[in-house]
């Protein structure tokens, strides 16, 4: 079983290595803005498209942050980033079952938006 799933572990990791080379860091700027409702959306659209490690994620958050990204935006972007994985779905779902995959990745997605609005709230109050 492991054998099997050997070539399907390879191509999406270099599939994820393709995505992060191909898409310059200047590009999740472009679309993240000061509205933190929306762009917290939008942050985690983008998080889930493309993938990432968390080590990378807080270099990509510093920069974010600096360049006047709202703190909602950035952190739905980097827990989508981290746990959603549309590049990876196809991967997961033949090792873990379709259905599970779906339901873990959507329900990472709406805990993206659930964790960047409570990290924001936990900000305002300290």
């Amino acid at each position: 079983s492991l054998i099997r799933t050997i070539p399907i572990i390879l191509s999406t990791v270099f599939l994820v290595s393709l995505a992060n080379t191909l898409l310059p860091k200047s590009f999740y700027l472009k679309f993240l803005g000061q509205n933190n409702f929306f762009s917290s959306i939008i942050g985690s659209v983008i998080g889930s498209v493309s993938a990432g490690s968390p080590l990378t994620s807080y270099v990509i958050g510093g920069e974010m942050l600096q360049q006047g990204v709202s703190l909602a935006a950035v952190t739905a972007f980097l827990v989508a980033w981290v746990t959603v994985g549309m590049i990876q779905l196809p991967a997961e779902s033949m090792i873990l079952g379709k259905k599970f995959a779906i339901l873990r990745n959507v329900s990472a997605f709406f805990l993206s938006l659930i964790v960047a609005f409570i990290t924001v709230l936990l900000f305002e109050l300290l």
